[in-house]
């Protein structure tokens, strides 16, 4: 169980665990059901589907297999989880209309530049590549995208030279870029404050095409890490309050620190935080869409 995942559907959390025997990606089954259906006692809906599935014989059942997940009360225990295969199958005992979203969800998701990435975002705590970075660095931030996104974006690791912008907002024109980096570069990150400040000023910039976001909160937690001795867990900040606070963040950046603040951990060599940090990272940037300019 050395690798765990978090998926989200329609906002709800999927927790999946790798099986390395087996090499592929089990799902929870409780999770399946409380997205699934409005059920507000997940666990007593799996077991009474699971009773009415062995008394029909019905094998998908035999799929299921017990793992480790953490609790709401902190300690880990044994929950069935099914595979990718038998959980498309198991899908058709669920008489809900979100079933063929949710079957879309599970079978394209992956083969996606998301989820594709994801993936190289998880390698990254193998690599070793986050151990030789030069901490808050243009280039550490470039090695990092680079890393994340190589061979899926032909500008990965590439800072834009076209102007970009999200809604109303237009991220630092293009012909910009070089000297307002450097300016930032050159920001102190010492305390906290002075942390968050520098991260909030590259989240102005955007200086990628696109996957900002997922690059940069990788290098704040290496800034974070080396600085602070902390990381963020960032399963502890609402997806909606995190976007409004960096939107806000370009005039007041009380909001977004104040969400840091709260989620700060002393687990820094812990790979599970690691994983989640990245797959609420993700989760944060479904369905953003970024506009590109023609300088």
């Amino acid at each position: 169980m050395s690798k765990i995942s978090i998926r989200f559907f329609n906002d709800k959390e999927v927790r999946a665990v790798w099986d390395e025997e087996g090499n592929k990606w089990f799902f929870n089954i409780v999770d399946i059901c409380a997205v699934l259906t409005e059920s507000k006692a997940p666990n007593a809906y799996w077991r009474w589907l699971k009773r009415k599935l062995i008394a029909e014989k019905n094998q998908t059942v035999s799929g299921a297999h017990a793992f480790k997940f953490l609790a709401t009360d902190g300690k880990r225990r044994l929950m069935d989880a099914i595979d990718s295969d038998n959980l498309v199958k198991l899908a058709t005992a669920f008489p809900n209309k979100n079933v063929p979203k949710f079957l879309e969800w599970l079978t394209c998701g992956e083969n996606t530049i998301d989820g594709q990435s994801k993936k190289k975002a998880y390698a990254l705590w193998e690599s070793g590549l986050l151990d030789t970075q030069d901490t808050g660095s243009i280039k550490s931030l470039q090695q990092i995208h680079a890393y994340i996104f190589g061979g899926l974006y032909d500008f990965a690791g590439n800072i834009r030279t076209l102007t970009i912008s999200k809604g109303r907002f237009t991220f630092c024109v293009a012909q910009h870029l070089p000297i307002v980096l450097k300016n930032i570069e050159t920001m102190p990150e010492t305390t906290f404050d002075e942390i968050c400040e520098k991260y909030v000023e590259m989240n102005v910039v955007h200086p990628f095409m696109e996957g900002n976001g997922r690059s940069t909160r990788i290098w704040l937690d290496l800034i974070f890490k080396r600085s602070l001795k902390k990381c963020v867990d960032w399963s502890k900040i609402d997806k909606n309050d995190y976007l409004n606070a960096m939107m806000k963040s370009h005039t007041d950046d009380s909001d977004i620190k104040r969400l840091l603040k709260s989620a700060l951990t002393d687990k820094i060599n812990d790979r599970e935080m690691f994983m989640k940090g990245i797959d609420y990272s993700y989760y944060y940037e479904e369905d953003h869409t970024v506009e590109s300019g023609n300088e």
